[in-house]
């Protein structure tokens, strides 16, 4: 197999940092994952028989509602910190700076879906209740 690397990489040992695939496809992934809950997230809101406070706690306390949001949100959640990531990566340059967004991105990303998840349960809860 032929090495297509510069002299210099060659000497240097420098070359894929052997990641991009996996973030490429995950972003791939969730995008697709992404195109197949929304409109089924929007079909299932716009089905609900009053546009009331009432039917969307009905709707997200019943078990479709509540998987379908918790799954719709666990998609863009992960789409948005790999998105976001993407863009840290490529144009902040300082080290310190890149570390902390990146953390905080994570940190945010999984604050969120967490609070999500808390929001779900504790409907559902109480509508059991």
């Amino acid at each position: 197999m032929a090495d297509f690397r510069t002299p210099l990489a060659r000497a240097r040992g420098l070359g894929s940092a052997k990641s991009g695939v996996g973030h490429f496809i995950g972003q791939r992934v969730s995008a697709l994952a992404l195109v197949v809950l929304i409109p089924l997230f929007v079909w299932s809101i716009a089905s609900l028989p009053s546009a009331d406070y009432d039917s969307a706690r009905a709707w997200i306390g019943s078990p479709l509602g509540a998987i379908l949001m918790l799954l719709t949100l666990t998609a863009t959640f992960y789409h948005m910190r790999l998105g976001l990531q993407v863009f840290i990566e490529d144009y902040i340059h300082k080290p310190v700076t890149k570390a902390l967004l990146l953390s905080a991105n994570t940190l945010i990303a999984a604050g969120l879906w967490v609070a999500a998840l808390y929001a779900v349960l504790a409907i559902g809860w109480r509508d059991r209740c």
